[in-house]
């Protein structure tokens, strides 16, 4: 009995991985390229890698905070005294890793590969703007051993759906990355997923049924865009998943 039970909650398992595949192979989303330079301009840290001077010919890992300028390269602000902005000097080659939710590999990450220069002084008042209104408590900018750095994009690489049926990658050169647009919409995700978690989560719940027969025991709306909002779906089975429901 104990297989036979074992077997039927595979199948079932199967049968909503399914469900789950048809629908987001229909899902209209924004371009792969749009969604990734829209996480860019709304994130505000990644993980730099940089190549030791102190240990040549290895990567050295930071955590950085950063902002992304008109052109969607990330610009950082380092100390002089920091190990990673000696690596950047002698050798500015370097990759920056964002990801949309550090706490699931399955979700959308980017990786930035290219070099870290320095920012022209005409560029520096809008440079400034776009990392203080990203971080508008970093006072520290400002002190005569920090600089910025913009990473100047080689490549922009992506993956989502790790280990999923729904697995995606891809990557865009930097004159593909630069002409890309922002979401409008996107910018609103936190005041509307608060409001429909708290007072419309049956809501959201029947509409994913409707929309993919998947049976839901829970719905949470994570981000919205242009042509429709991120949920993350548990099934009365045990099933869960991140599912993307287009807008009529």
């Amino acid at each position: 009995m104990a297989d036979e039970s074992q077997v039927s909650h595979h199948n079932e398992e199967v049968n909503l991985s399914q469900l789950f595949h048809d629908h987001q192979l229909k899902a209209t989303r924004l371009p792969p390229i749009e969604e990734v330079r829209t996480l860019l301009h709304h994130s505000v840290w990644g993980f730099l890698s940089s190549l030791s001077q102190e240990h040549h010919g290895y990567p050295f890992g930071s955590m950085v905070d950063f902002a992304c300028d008109a052109y969607g390269s990330p610009i950082v602000a380092v100390s002089n005294l920091a190990a990673h902005t000696k690596n950047l000097v002698a050798n500015p080659k370097c990759s920056l890793l964002v990801a949309k939710d550090p706490d699931d590999r399955s979700d959308l990450i980017v990786t930035i590969q290219g070099d870290a220069l320095p920012v022209d002084n005409s560029n520096m008042e809008a440079i400034r703007t776009a990392y203080m209104t990203n971080h508008p408590d970093a006072f520290w900018v400002d002190f005569s051993d920090f600089q910025f750095l913009r990473i100047e994009p080689k490549v922009v690489q992506y993956v989502a759906g790790v280990a999923t049926v729904s697995q995606a990658y891809g990557e865009f050169s930097n004159e593909e990355f630069r002409t890309a647009k922002v979401d409008p919409i996107y910018q609103f995700s936190k005041p509307i997923t608060s409001h429909m978690n708290k007072d419309h989560a049956d809501d959201t719940k029947l509409i994913v049924q409707h929309s993919t027969s998947i049976p839901v025991e829970f719905a949470t709306m994570l981000d919205v865009d242009s042509l429709g909002f991120t949920v993350k779906v548990e099934s009365t089975s045990e099933f869960s998943c991140f599912l993307y429901l287009s807008l009529p």
